[in-house]
């Protein structure tokens, strides 16, 4: 079944040649070529300021590619032209920026809700009944109904992200899309958190995890990327990818690497 969906639809990315340069100019991404096909689960890995927000960003189209004379593909679903607000359809974004702007005194269930108008916050929306629940079914499903009248603000880093996935879904997106998820996270909500990312790639949606912690990688991740300099470093199956020669070249340490119930460790 996973083939037959390959073939019949285009990738969910595709990126060739993709080099992206702030306004100051200084180069973030450098010839990235990536594709991701429907149903896979991917971790993007790399220290601070390998380019791992810009990707996202060039991902959601915040950041858009220098042409450089090179043959550059940039198509998210096989299209290169979208409306940034149409892509929510497709992709839910949750990141640190986002839940940093839904701190405000407003319920998670209106957070929730405000998702379906890429707003944050209700303002003269019409919320049918279908809607609320859809609020109502997604609200279960990531065990949070019981946040759904408290104010954002009252919310544990934890919660809050659970309540911006809950956000993130209530379009059925193809792919979530989550940058630096476990920041800020304790021991308890970590491990909450993990469960709570395995329970949504096994509902079929793709995950694609940005990190710089290789614990966050959940056993159904089978496809790891390591960016560094704004460039591939290395792309490929798990196993071989974490390996301690590319993780201590990548991170400019000396570590030792260890797999334990599907989970992949660093020591240094």
């Amino acid at each position: 079944m996973h083939n037959e969906i390959q073939q019949s639809n285009p990738p969910l990315l595709e990126f060739k040649n993709l080099t992206v340069i702030k306004n100051n100019g200084m180069k973030v991404l450098d010839s990235i070529d990536i594709t991701i096909n429907v149903g896979e689960n991917i971790a993007i890995i790399g220290p601070n300021g390998s380019g791992k927000s810009s990707l996202i960003k060039a991902i959601t189209r915040e950041f858009y590619p220098l042409p450089d004379g090179k043959e550059t593909i940039y198509k998210i679903w096989g299209n290169e032209s979208w409306n940034v607000s149409d892509l929510r359809y497709l992709l839910g974004i949750v990141s640190n920026d986002l839940q940093q702007a839904c701190a405000l005194r407003i319920s998670a269930r209106d957070i929730v809700l405000s998702g379906f108008f890429s707003s944050i916050g209700l303002y003269r929306h019409i919320v049918t009944r279908e809607i609320e629940n859809k609020v109502d079914d997604v609200l279960d499903f990531l065990e949070v109904s019981h946040l759904a009248g408290r104010s954002m603000v009252t919310l544990s880093s934890g919660e809050a992200r659970r309540v911006l996935i809950a956000r993130a879904l209530v379009h059925d997106p193809k792919a979530l899309v989550l940058d630096e998820p476990t920041n800020s996270l304790d021991l308890h909500a970590f491990s909450k958190f993990l469960g709570l990312m395995r329970k949504i790639a096994c509902s079929g949606t793709n995950i694609i995890l940005v990190t710089h912690h290789l614990q966050d990688i959940i056993p159904e991740i089978s496809r790891v990327i390591l960016i560094k300099d704004g460039k591939i470093f290395k792309d490929g199956n798990k196993e071989e990818v974490l390996s301690k020669e590319n993780i201590s070249e990548l991170f400019e340490v000396k570590a030792e690497i260890f797999a334990r119930n599907g989970y992949y460790h660093a020591l240094v």
